[in-house]
């Protein structure tokens, strides 16, 4: 579109005592030539956005550039339908961290303008990315409380669900319980299941399509327009989908590892054996039938230990608790001991804790469980040391229950794995391919449950450290997965009880809903889920180095049959990873391009005398932190320009050489921290720009300039206090080095 650029300059917040307001004119006009200059006491009071919105519909302006507060501030008031809206944020990084009325200050404000205007002439409006058809319908992979669940939402709302369950039946694990826990205030007493209901409300729903005894063969295609394949009854049967909820469920932990407590033992049970015994009656021991009167409860059975399930899967504590009403609802004159590391019962299951606390029949204390023997008559010695009762002791009893622990349905146990990879293997001889005899067998990378027709693999990856459940990846994205439009639901997301899983389907059913909608309008999901730009490739200057498909997080780009990289628009998040790896400058955004970074540094003023730092800055973390550090009033180094971009992914070796050889003096970057005890919002963008400086050495060589005028610093959000501290000591080290000779140029 043509453009008329508007400048409007807010003086409140303390703009106006820090700065010479007057003196942006000549920068916005006469040096970026902007024909539409305005200032206003306060732009967002409902005078301020009319003098805007005058000038849209009176004067032509059609391009904005708002000089005031963070673009994390306002964000509503600021958007104008059908206009380029661009943010100069004067106020948290002149106003509030700089010196008031000094030279210095007027000089990094005025910057600030030239950076706007600048970014305002090379942003156009997106034209979104749509698919010929949108299929506004959900499946659903599990047909367990957090499948059905899902599906339900899903359907309620409105959308057609295919539900895919393996075993003959629908329930899964919750089928076979004898008693649920409480599922609303006062969370006091055990309840009769509600399952069945449940399962009546999915089989009768008219939007909810049934296949059990069924499995998954193939997922293909992008979100909004899945290819489905699922085989059944010895058959298999294709449809489309937009958008995919895998809530596979989970398994005990096998007890027979933990001969340690007396698995071998007859009278030795699980948990989940103890809901079949009370389903059939009397709480009996398998040994010879006799009334159990005597049962001891031991928790952490497996878990919490290295050697076994090293994290606490939830649900063990609050199983017990109720196994024990159980035997006292049986019997009254019986006796349960729940024997435990640590009592964990989540949010209001406190008060279910503390009904059965109350219970004089069931007595609860903390201790280390050394082993499990046999005792006269049949009965059993559970020894304990550590405990609140005394150093060591022994407890008797007729029947002991393991509380183990709770695997996801999308880890493979070790001995599982060489069967598994010599049928994938297999299959890939089919299709040509060749195996990889040095692959390693790695749990989670076996095709089990999705067969996802993806370049980077067929089911959904897992952090390193998720011990095989699908970590989103980051932790304010509950339920999504690292692929676009599938996301997890229930116990292989992370180890829940009932009700948890119940509230975590309902949440992955809406979010599947999001996706499609989101889809069918060309809007990208979390975490920007506003954004209708997408990647726009000049294909005739690609040279297929393949690093796009190689670096892209999320497989939205994959290769045809020439090897020339294309994107899957649907399944891109827009984080621009695939910008910063091209090393062609060949993929751009309408709204943030290779050249459009590149230019900001040729607008920026850049004196002889005095030092320039360009920071890229993370919109994620970094970005709020500098934020936070401005509210807290904390000075910065006026040396700096704050440059934000959607990830430090975006890094392309070019800018490096662009900023420096216009003599910015230095360039740092500010990201998230690497690895996965932080988590990147976009799987590894600052872990990448690491990788890409590793580089730099070559670029900044033929420039004749020190490696070290670059670096990475990576923080957290949290970290804005430290901030002032990283910057200086970049400056410091910037001011030790002779001036960029480019400056002369």
């Amino acid at each position: 579109m043509e453009k008329k650029i508007g400048v409007y300059i807010c003086k409140g917040c303390g703009i106006d005592e820090a700065v010479e307001v007057d003196k942006f004119e000549e920068v916005a006009t006469k040096e970026m030539k902007a024909p539409v200059y305005k200032t206003h006491d306060a732009l967002c009071s409902p005078e301020g956005l009319d003098l805007i919105k005058g000038d849209i519909e009176g004067e032509g302006v059609n391009t904005i550039v708002v000089t005031a507060c963070s673009p994390r501030a306002k964000h509503k008031e600021f958007t104008f339908p059908g206009c380029v809206v661009e943010r100069a944020n004067i106020r948290e990084f002149v106003a509030w961290t700089q010196e008031p009325r000094t030279e210095d200050t007027q000089a990094l404000a005025e910057d600030y303008v030239r950076l706007g205007v600048s970014r305002a002439k090379s942003a156009d409006l997106p034209e979104p990315f749509l698919l010929d058809e949108t299929e506004m319908s959900v499946l659903v992979v599990g047909g367990g409380i957090s499948g059905m669940t899902s599906a339900l939402g899903a359907a309620d709302a409105g959308y057609n669900v295919a539900l895919v369950e393996k075993n003959d039946a629908l329930g899964g694990w919750a089928g076979k319980m004898y008693k649920q826990l409480p599922q609303s205030y006062p969370f006091e007493s055990i309840e009769t299941p509600t399952i069945g209901a449940t399962i009546d409300r999915v089989t009768s729903h008219d939007k909810i399509k049934v296949f059990t005894s069924s499995v998954v063969e193939k997922i293909a295609g992008v979100p909004g327009q899945y290819d489905v394949s699922i085989k059944t009854n010895g058959g298999s049967e294709q449809f489309k989908s937009g958008a995919v909820v895998m809530a596979a469920g989970w398994r005990p932990y096998d007890a027979g590892k933990l001969e340690h407590l007396g698995s071998s033992n007859p009278n030795v049970i699980t948990n989940m054996q103890m809901e079949e015994i009370a389903s059939a009656g009397k709480i009996t021991r398998p040994s010879d039938g006799k009334e159990a009167k005597r049962v001891a409860f031991i928790q952490c059975a497996g878990s919490r230990d290295a050697n076994h399930l090293p994290y606490c899967s939830s649900y063990c504590c609050l199983t017990s608790l109720k196994q024990a009403a159980y035997v006292r609802e049986k019997n009254p004159d019986a006796m349960a001991y729940i024997l435990y590391k640590d009592m964990r019962t989540p949010g209001q299951y406190e008060l279910f804790y503390k009904s059965m606390q109350d219970d004089p029949g069931v007595m609860l204390t903390k201790g280390e469980v050394t082993g499990v023997s046999e005792a006269p008559g049949g009965n059993l010695f559970v020894s304990l040391k550590d405990s609140l009762l005394g150093e060591e002791i022994k407890i008797e009893a007729d029947l002991v229950v393991l509380a183990t622990g709770m695997v996801p349905n999308t880890k493979i146990e070790v001995e599982e794995l060489a069967e598994w990879k010599a049928k994938f293997d297999e299959k890939l001889k089919a299709s040509g391919g060749q195996p990889d005899p040095k692959a390693p067998l790695e749990p989670h990378k076996v095709p089990n449950i999705l067969n996802l027709d993806y370049k980077q693999g067929p089911e959904l990856p897992v952090l390193e450290e998720a011990y095989g459940f699908t970590d989103s990846n980051y932790i304010c994205f509950q339920y999504e997965s690292r692929r676009t439009g599938i996301y997890t639901a229930g116990s292989i997301r992370q180890p829940m009880h009932m009700l948890g899983s119940i509230e975590d389907g309902m949440g992955a059913g809406l979010k599947a809903i999001q996706i499609v909608e989101a889809t069918k309008n060309g809007y990208s999901v979390h975490p920007r889920a506003w954004d209708q730009t997408y990647p726009e490739v000049n294909l005739q200057k690609c040279t297929s180095c393949k690093r796009c498909t190689e670096e892209c997080p999320f497989s939205a780009i994959e290769e045809d049959e020439k090897g020339t990289p294309f994107h899957k628009m649907s399944r891109c998040r827009r984080c621009g990873t695939c910008l910063g790896s091209c090393p062609e400058r060949v993929i751009n955004f309408k709204d943030f391009s290779i050249n459009m970074i590149s230019t900001l540094f040729k607008d920026m003023d850049i004196p002889e005398e005095g030092m320039r730092i360009v920071a890229l800055v993370c919109e994620n973390d970094a970005y709020p932190a500098l934020d936070a550090a401005a509210f807290n009033r904390i000075k910065i180094n006026s040396a700096f320009r704050f440059i934000p971009v959607r990830c430090l992914g975006n890094l392309n070796l070019a800018w490096v050489a662009d900023a420096l050889s216009k003599g910015i003096d230095g360039m740092i970057l500010l990201g998230c921290k690497f690895g996965e005890n932080y988590q990147c919002h976009f799987v590894k963008g600052s872990e990448l720009a690491n990788e890409r400086l590793g580089k730099v050495q070559e670029t900044l060589g033929r420039l004749m300039l020190e490696s070290e005028r670059v670096k990475l610093v990576q923080l957290s959000i949290q970290d804005y206090d430290k901030l002032p501290d990283m910057l200086n000591e970049f400056a410091d080290e910037i001011e030790e080095m002779e001036p960029n000779p480019f400056k002369e140029f």
